[in-house]
């Protein structure tokens, strides 16, 4: 404000030496235009929308990952327009504009297994930040955002059933793959990704040779509780507002300015206040914040396939338990002992399939085991992989602390 005062004091100082005519109008001019601008600076900045775009997801994704002590490539995959031959569009209009999936490759050494990590729902690569240097040790790690999250193209969505919704996301990470010339690799997914995940391996198992479905979503059976509560006022509400598709990013934007403060609220009690492993640290939680709302708040793409894939209660519309008997690729469930998805699913899926299946839960962790517990987490991933990490797989003992369902 001083500022402004002093340079419109010196704009009508300069104007007496010229006619009263020339003055007034020099005065009145600057007077506008402080005013405009006083005007401009204290209009309360609470009432501001705070932008984002994908410019601005790629720089909070960085600035995250900057944590990161291992060098990474970060690059933009093309996966075209859409599958071949196929009905499905990755965007409503009849353009040919090719969709881009983000994607960070860490270094690694040459022989090493590649590991490629699918996010969940309403999260994106970053959340993964804990874990990269852990993982490049061992693996070539490879993360990406799936189609229509994070920093990767966000087309309209235009699926209008479970099985086109399957396709969005299964076809566009088929064509990622080819794009990146991949094959044998060790796929991850965390819950929603872990249903992403195992789609692809039922539909592709020729690429993967392991699965690792860190607390997966697929895998719920209906239970008495939810189906109880659905009679009740409370859930048929609840249940209307699920089947409109009203997802939780819609809130974030809706509330604009105000819209960082709930993030920043929600990281903090759920990673430093109420988290079930290790904390975040001051600079963890800020950067994360900051990332988290960018990925929330921008266009809404892949967060509306919830109501097709998923009815209230996260149960699923295509349970991945009835395809336990199709099963090809061996597979590894890692859960968190405090996580909200129940492991009970995996035991009753590995009772049906035919190739090896193990369970593991790691304390001191929920649903995002890996940021609760990272070291935990670490251990039990290799683990899993210990057919591809050591030269006597048959004889590595279960990590300390990790217990086998």
């Amino acid at each position: 404000m001083n500022a402004i005062r002093s340079r419109w004091f010196m704009r009508m100082a300069e104007d007496l030496g010229k006619s009263n005519l020339e003055s007034s109008a020099a005065a009145a001019a600057a007077a506008a235009s402080a005013s405009t601008t006083t005007s401009r600076r204290f209009w309360p900045s609470v009432l501001r929308w705070i932008p984002t775009s994908t410019d601005h997801i790629i720089n909070s994704e960085k600035r995250l990952l900057s944590l990161v002590k291992t060098p990474y490539v970060q690059e933009q995959i093309n996966i075209g327009s859409g599958p071949p031959d196929s009905r499905v569009r990755w965007f409503r209009s009849s353009s040919n504009e090719p969709r881009f999936i983000n994607t960070v490759t860490f270094d690694s050494k040459d022989d090493s297994p590649t590991l490629v990590m699918v996010h969940g729902y309403a999260a994106s690569q970053g959340f993964f930040f804990r874990n990269f240097d852990a993982l490049a040790t061992r693996f070539r790690v490879i993360a990406i955002d799936q189609l229509g999250w994070g920093g990767s193209s966000r087309p309209d969505f235009s699926c209008r059933s479970t099985e086109e919704t399957e396709a969005w996301f299964i076809d566009s990470f088929e064509e990622w793959r080819k794009a990146k010339n991949l094959s044998n690799f060790i796929l991850l997914g965390h819950s929603f990704g872990g249903y992403v995940a195992s789609k692809y391996a039922l539909k592709h198992p020729e690429h993967v040779k392991h699965l690792i479905l860190v607390g997966p979503a697929g895998f719920s059976f209906e239970s008495e509780r939810i189906t109880k509560f659905l009679t009740t006022w409370k859930g048929s509400i609840l249940n209307q507002i699920w089947e409109s598709n009203f997802t939780p990013q819609k809130i974030i934007r809706g509330l604009g300015p105000w819209g960082p403060d709930m993030v920043r609220k929600y990281t903090s009690a759920r990673f430093v206040t109420h988290t079930t492993g290790e904390m975040l640290t001051e600079s963890e939680s800020g950067l994360l914040t900051d990332y988290v709302y960018h990925t929330l708040a921008a266009k809404a793409s892949g967060e509306l396939c919830l109501k097709y894939l998923f009815s209230f209660g996260a149960l699923p519309r295509s349970p991945l338990l009835d395809r336990a008997s199709e099963w090809k690729v061996p597979t590894t469930f890692i859960y968190g002992f405090q996580d909200w998805m129940n492991y009970e699913g995996a035991q009753e899926a590995r009772k049906n399939m035919k190739v090896p299946c193990e369970i593991l839960r790691v304390p001191q962790a929920g649903h995002f085991v890996f940021i609760d517990n990272p070291s935990g987490f670490h251990s039990a991933v290799f683990y899993a992989c210990r057919r591809f990490l050591s030269s006597d797989p048959d004889h590595e003992s279960l990590p300390e602390w990790i217990i086998s369902a």
